[in-house]
């Protein structure tokens, strides 16, 4: 059984005992975490598909992780104009590990 989640704006395909990096959620490590936002669940030949979401739904999971991604660099350069500026980008994540889904 899986399920599509819509968390942090994108979509997230997650099964029981899947850990997904999701953005920034504002909790504890060990902490449980509810997506009430499901958009599809499939069981087999079984599969629903929400208006945009299925009310009735839910996605249990625990954080397992916070932290930050690796570094980007972004890099703006104009030929010839003696401009060059180099900024980098930590995104922050959430590494939720889903314990259950209720279709």
């Amino acid at each position: 059984m899986y399920a599509v989640i819509f968390e942090g704006g994108k979509q997230h395909r997650v099964a029981v005992d899947d850990v997904v990096r999701v953005e920034l959620i504002e909790k504890a490590v060990g902490e449980k975490v509810e997506f009430d936002k499901v958009l599809l669940t499939a069981d087999g030949e079984n599969v629903n598909v929400g208006a945009p979401y299925i009310s009735s739904a839910k996605v249990q999971g625990e954080i397992v992780k916070q932290g930050r991604g690796e570094k980007i660099k972004i890099v703006k350069f104009r030929r010839r104009k003696h401009f060059q500026k180099v900024t980098g980008h930590r995104q922050y994540f959430t590494e939720v590990k889903i314990t259950g889904i209720q279709a």
